[in-house]
C-alpha cells in the first residue's frame, strides 16, 4: 500500500511538473512572440515613415524651386478696410471673446446692407414678380454675414495677418504641399532687444517687456511673467555676445590681400608665379544688411533661443493658434511696417518717440480708411505727434521689404518644411536665407 501511494504521489508530482512547465514555455513563448510582433510592427512603422518622409522631402523641395522661381512676381499691395474691424487686438482676444467679437460684426454688417438698401421708386407694379421691392429680394446680399463662422476679419494685404497672399495648396505625388508669404516688417523684431545704444537702450527694454506684456498678461499657464521675460533676456545677451545687432549701415571699404597668378613668360621661358596683391572692395549698406540678417537667423533659430517657450500657446483652437512667436521678426528686420503691424508691435516701434499708445490708436484708426503713402504722410496726418514720429522714424516704414515663404509638405504621418527669408526692393528680389528641417 505505502509503495502504491508512493508511486501516486511521484505520478502526481510529475503530472504538476509538466503542467508548471508546460505554463512556463507558453508565456514564454507568447512573450516572445509579443516582443518580435512588436518589433516588426515598429520596424514597419519606421519604414513607412521613411517612405513618407522621403516623398514629403521631395515635394517639399520642388516646391521650393517652385518658389524660387516664382519670386519676382511676388507683389505686395495693400487695401483699403474702411468698413471692417482692425486686425490689431485680435491677438489678446480669449476664445469666448472673439466668438463675440464675430457675432457683434455679423450683427453690424446685416445692419448696413439694410440701411444701405434703397426700395426702388413706386414707378411700376408692386404685384409684378420681376420687380425688387422687399427687402427679401436682397437676402443674398447679407445672408452670409449673419453668420459668424463664415466671417474672417482681414489683414493689411486682404488675407488673414501676417499673410501676404492666399496660401497655394497643391499636391506632387502622394504629399499635400502648402505655400503662404508672411510679412516680416510686420512683426517685432527681435534684434531691437539686442541694440546696445545709451540713447535708446531705455526705450529698447521698454518695448521688449511691454512687447510681452501684452501677449502674456493673460496666460493662465504662465506663472510668472517677469521669469519668463527676464529668461529670455538672459537669452538674448548670450547672443549679442557672439555678434552685435546693428540697425543702421553705411558703405565700407576693406583692403584685400589676394593671391595673383603671374602669366608665362615666353621671352625668358619663366614659369608663372604667385605674388600677393592688394585690392579694395567695397561692401554695400545692403550687402552688410543681408549678411546680418542671415547671421541672426541661424542664432535666432539655434538651441540659444528657447523657441518652444516663445512658442507657447496664448490661444488655441481650431479657428486660431496665438503665440509670441508668431508676431516675432527672427530674420533680423530693423524696421516694422505701420501699415501691417498689429497694435502691440506699433506700440513697441513707436515707444522710442514717445506718445506710443495714443500714436497706435491713430496708425489704426486711419490705416483702414487707406494706407500711409510714407512717413512725410505719416507726420502730416499725425502733426500733433510729428516730433515723437521724428524721433523713431529709423524703426518704422510704410513699405515691406522682408518677406519669408513658409511651405509646408504631408504625407502620411510625415511632415517637413522649409522657410525662405527674401528682401524685395522695387523689382529686385534677394533670396537671404534658407532653413529646412
Amino acid at each position: 500500500m505505502k509503495a502504491e501511494k508512493l508511486n501516486k504521489s511521484k505520478t502526481e508530482n510529475c503530472r504538476g511538473f509538466v503542467l508548471l512547465l508546460t505554463l512556463v514555455l507558453l508565456i514564454v513563448f507568447s512573450t516572445l512572440a509579443y516582443i518580435l510582433s512588436s518589433r516588426l510592427q515598429s520596424r514597419r512603422s519606421r519604414n513607412v515613415y521613411i517612405i513618407d518622409y522621403a516623398k514629403a522631402r521631395y515635394a517639399c523641395d520642388s516646391a521650393v524651386k517652385y518658389a524660387i522661381a516664382t519670386l519676382d512676381e511676388i507683389e505686395p499691395r495693400l487695401i483699403e478696410r474702411p468698413n471692417e474691424p482692425d486686425f490689431s487686438d485680435l491677438f489678446q482676444l480669449t476664445e469666448a471673446q472673439y466668438e463675440q467679437f464675430l457675432t457683434e460684426w455679423a450683427e453690424q454688417n446685416q445692419l448696413q446692407i439694410k440701411d444701405s438698401f434703397q426700395p426702388m421708386a413706386d414707378v411700376t407694379d408692386f404685384n409684378d414678380v420681376n420687380d425688387f421691392n422687399s427687402l427679401a429680394d436682397f437676402r443674398f446680399l447679407f445672408e452670409e454675414s449673419n453668420e459668424p463662422d463664415a466671417l474672417t476679419v482681414r489683414g493689411p494685404y486682404g488675407p488673414p495677418w501676417p499673410l501676404v497672399a492666399a496660401p497655394i495648396e497643391f499636391e506632387i505625388g502622394a504629399a499635400k504641399v502648402r505655400i503662404e508669404i508672411e510679412d516680416e516688417n510686420a512683426k517685432y523684431p527681435l534684434g531691437w532687444a539686442l541694440l546696445n545704444d545709451k540713447n535708446i537702450e531705455r526705450e529698447a527694454v521698454a518695448g521688449f517687456e511691454n512687447f510681452f506684456e501684452w501677449m502674456w498678461s493673460d496666460v493662465n499657464n504662465i506663472d510668472n511673467v517677469a521669469e519668463d521675460i527676464e529668461k529670455i533676456q538672459r537669452q538674448l545677451e548670450a547672443i549679442s555676445q557672439v555678434k552685435p545687432f546693428k540697425i543702421k549701415f553705411s558703405s565700407i571699404t576693406k583692403l584685400e590681400r589676394r593671391l595673383v597668378a603671374t602669366a608665362r613668360s615666353r621671352t625668358t621661358g619663366t614659369t608663372g608665379t604667385t605674388r600677393t596683391r592688394t585690392v579694395r572692395k567695397t561692401i554695400s549698406a545692403s550687402q552688410q544688411e543681408n549678411a546680418q540678417s542671415v547671421d541672426f537667423a541661424k542664432l535666432f533659430h539655434s538651441s540659444m533661443l528657447d523657441s518652444e517657450l516663445l512658442a507657447r500657446p496664448t490661444v488655441e483652437s481650431e479657428k486660431r493658434n496665438e503665440s509670441a512667436l508668431k508676431y516675432i521678426a527672427t530674420w533680423a528686420s530693423t524696421k516694422v511696417n505701420i501699415n501691417t503691424a498689429p497694435r502691440h508691435v506699433l506700440e513697441a516701434a513707436f515707444i522710442f518717440g514717445g506718445n506710443e499708445v495714443k500714436i497706435a490708436d491713430e496708425v489704426i484708426l486711419r490705416r483702414r480708411i487707406k494706407p500711409f503713402e510714407n512717413i512725410d504722410d505719416l507726420k502730416k496726418q499725425l502733426f500733433a505727434y510729428s516730433d515723437s514720429v521724428e524721433k523713431c522714424e529709423r524703426f518704422i516704414t510704410t513699405e515691406s521689404t522682408l518677406f519669408t515663404i513658409k511651405i509646408t509638405a504631408v504625407c502620411g504621418i510625415a511632415e517637413t518644411s522649409t522657410v525662405i527669408a527674401i528682401k524685395k526692393q522695387g523689382n529686385k528680389t534677394t533670396r537671404i536665407a534658407v532653413i529646412s528641417t
